[in-house]
């Protein structure tokens, strides 16, 4: 599988990566099928692992940790973790959570998680706000990498990676986030000028583009970015997503655009909710 580099912190992850938001009770899969997807992942050569305490309150997180040490593989792997709280101390406490779930004392990447808005983000950047928090934790050794995550607005997030030298952004870069407020139009380019690592997330739009799967990945795997993160709840859509991203080749510019044509039905509210400034992350997937 073809690797890329991760903007300026000189790693390399395969373009596929990890999203173990869904290897929980709450999407079918036990905790012995979450071990072995995890494990089968890593001997594919995918090292990059995306969660959240948000996840089903910690289940993935708790899983994730758990698989890592029942194998010994901790340090195989980078663990991207987040904090959706927007105040310093309720961050550092997410983030104790969060290393104990994971069974490490340190993670790779910790992020902001879902900034909505300008007000949003005024609060992280704030005294006492959830920036504080990600900039004493590397200090003291807890983090590595500094993130930020956004679905809704490109412009929320281009605003602050001109306010902080962010390490990354996992951003929503489906064929359909492209249609409306688009990550891959505004935000892309800047960050990549940057030397910001980008990690493409909402690869299936939330299963709306589960009708055109392989292109929809070939898709966001064409675009200039780092790596794409995709949720894996069972050991079928692992090897299903395996096989495309290894014999992936880029999109051409004609065929991307006759994607987005064929696509552009589903630009409307009610198939992008996460456009919307009232999307509250989690909510959506089980409905």
């Amino acid at each position: 599988m073809e690797k890329r580099m991760f903007g300026r912190t000189g790693q390399q992850f395969s373009l596929l990566s990890f999203g173990a938001q869904r290897i929980v009770d709450e999407h079918n899969c036990t905790e012995d099928e979450a071990i072995a997807i995890v494990n089968r992942a890593i001997d594919e050569g995918i090292t990059y692992f995306d969660t959240a305490p948000s996840y089903s309150k910690g289940q993935s997180e708790e899983r994730l940790g758990k698989a890592l040490a029942l194998h010994g593989r901790r340090n195989d792997v980078w663990i991207a973790t987040k904090t959706n709280e927007r105040t310093r101390d309720g961050s550092m406490k997410l983030l104790e959570a969060s290393l104990k779930r994971l069974q490490t004392d340190h993670v790779e990447e910790w992020r902001l998680h879902n900034i909505m808005t300008m007000e949003e983000l005024d609060k992280c950047f704030a005294k006492g706000g959830a920036l504080e928090a990600l900039i004493e934790a590397k200090e003291q050794g807890l983090i590595k990498h500094i993130s930020i995550s956004g679905h809704t607005n490109p412009r929320v997030q281009l605003e602050a990676i001109d306010r902080f030298p962010f390490d990354s952004a996992l951003v929503a870069l489906s064929a359909a986030d492209h249609l409306v407020y688009s990550f891959a139009h505004e935000f892309l380019p800047k960050a990549n000028e940057k030397g910001i690592a980008v990690i493409g997330m909402k690869v299936m739009a939330l299963g709306k583009l589960a009708p055109w799967y392989e292109k929809a990945l070939q898709y966001t795997l064409s675009l200039p970015i780092s790596t794409a993160i995709v949720g894996m709840e069972s050991m079928e859509q692992l090897e299903k997503n395996l096989a495309i991203a290894k014999s992936f080749k880029p999109m051409t510019e004609l065929e991307q655009l006759s994607f987005l044509k064929e696509i552009m039905h589903l630009a409307n509210p009610e198939v992008l909710r996460w456009k919307s400034t009232d999307w509250v992350s989690g909510e959506w997937y089980v409905r």
